[in-house]
């Protein structure tokens, strides 16, 4: 099902829209849980002055849970998928408030969970909560075998020739579920109507189609991995033919292997040149950001200094003026004033000296800090393009094997060719006179 969901506030608003039946045929609140009312504006009244408590000002999250049309969705399915959204987005066991809505023949489900955990007056953070909702979203579509809408269906399950180096890494990191693979393989076969329509939507989503060595029609993804179309689609055999038509027709499983390799190979050639582009763009940037560093470090030390000389200069003069002159000062030798003033005076310049030293060394060592940051920046980044480029070659190389079979095909019929021509070469020997 799909599921919307928002940060907002205002819970008396809220709750009045909620209750409305002005656009909705019926309206049922199905559940009011962890306030101490059991109406929902009661409730949103409650949660709205407990939020007064804290910062927060969007205390409220709420969603709306919409299934397919058609499908026939039980309460205990709603309520399970409530569940599962709490688990995913740390809501267990938070106030919570479920109400029904029917409208031109069609059920959903609006929940509304209060953020502020009361016992320590927080609000609990819903970080990347629409990445979370579409992992749950595409999990129900699964479970209930419900067509899954293309703006949820996994984004690995496309043509690998239209890959992003990014996409192409994130392929590989991450495996398929057999259930994704079954469901793309079943839109595909609703969404068309004869064969060349039927390989074109498999294309799309990194699939190609092939004639079994046993298994009939087949498809195959970008890996060289065979799958059957009669038990991932779920159609007969005989279904097969009706829209495929004659397998005979069909390229074999080695010769799209062959073009995949190909393909694969030319495809990753030209993400090792972008990757290798990449990489010098990225020490570029960095050298640039070491220049632009050093140039400013330079700059805030000689200000630095300067401004140290300029106080020490003016302290100098102060201090100086405190040691009396002339009469008064023999006065003061004779007194034994004079050495209480100097021994006053050195010790403050001992002072001065020491704070200006700490603060040389404050700049210089928040300055090393930085440059260190960028040097372990510098080596992360040429390691990162190190370790991709590897794995771009390495892929390449994959690609190569699964292609060798149809050089060792090649290297076979070339052989079989030298010995028929040695063949026919002894055989105008025999008849010569």
């Amino acid at each position: 099902m799909i599921l919307k969901g928002k940060e907002r506030g205002d819970g008396s608003q809220l709750a009045q829209y909620l209750l409305a039946s002005r656009d909705n045929e019926h309206v049922e609140l199905h559940e009011v849980r962890g306030f101490i009312s059991d109406d929902l504006i009661g409730a949103f009244g409650e949660a709205d002055a407990i939020a007064q408590g804290t910062r927060c000002k969007n205390h409220l999250f709420s969603m709306s849970l919409n299934p397919p049309e058609g499908a026939d969705v039980s309460v205990e399915a709603f309520e399970q998928a409530v569940e599962k959204i709490e688990q995913q987005l740390g809501l267990q066991d938070q106030p919570r408030a479920i109400v029904f809505h029917e409208k031109d023949g069609r059920r959903h489900a609006h929940v509304v969970w209060s953020r502020i955990d009361s016992e320590r007056m927080r609000a609990i953070n819903l970080s990347h909560y629409k990445t979370r909702l579409r992992e749950v979203s595409r999990k129900l579509y699964l479970e209930h075998g419900w067509d899954m809408p293309p703006g949820l269906q996994d984004r690995r399950l496309r043509d690998p020739l239209n890959f992003t180096r990014a996409e192409w890494q994130q392929a590989k990191r991450a495996g398929l579920d057999p259930r994704e693979i079954k469901s793309a393989f079943q839109q595909c076969w609703k969404s068309s109507d004869n064969r060349a329509s039927f390989e074109q939507a498999l294309k799309e989503r990194g699939f190609w189609l092939a004639k079994g060595d046993q298994r009939g029609y087949v498809a195959i993804d970008y890996r060289g991995d065979v799958y059957s179309l009669s038990r991932f689609a779920g159609v007969k055999t005989k279904e097969l033919e009706g829209k495929l038509g004659d397998r005979e027709k069909l390229r074999s499983t080695q010769e799209i292997k062959s073009e995949i390799a190909d393909g694969m190979s030319r495809k990753l050639a030209a993400l090792i040149k972008d990757a290798e582009r990449d990489a010098k763009q990225r020490l570029a940037l960095i050298s640039f950001r070491k220049t632009e560093i050093s140039g400013r470090h330079v700059d805030e030390r000689q200000k630095l200094w300067a401004a140290h000389e300029k106080r020490w200069q003016a302290e100098t003069r102060q201090r100086s003026q405190r040691l009396p002159k002339g009469f008064s000062g023999i006065w003061h030798r004779l007194t034994g004033r004079y050495a209480q003033v100097k021994a006053q005076t050195e010790q403050e310049t001992l002072q001065s000296w020491r704070r200006d030293r700490a603060e040389k060394d404050s700049l210089i060592f928040k300055q090393l800090e930085e440059r260190q940051a960028l040097q372990r920046d510098i080596k992360l980044q040429r390691s990162i393009s190190q370790e991709e480029l590897m794995q771009l070659r390495e892929d390449v190389a994959n690609y190569r094997t699964l292609d060798r079979d149809k050089h060792e095909r090649r290297r076979e019929r070339q052989k079989d060719n030298e010995r028929e021509q040695r063949k026919r070469t002894r055989r105008r020997r025999d008849f010569e006179p």
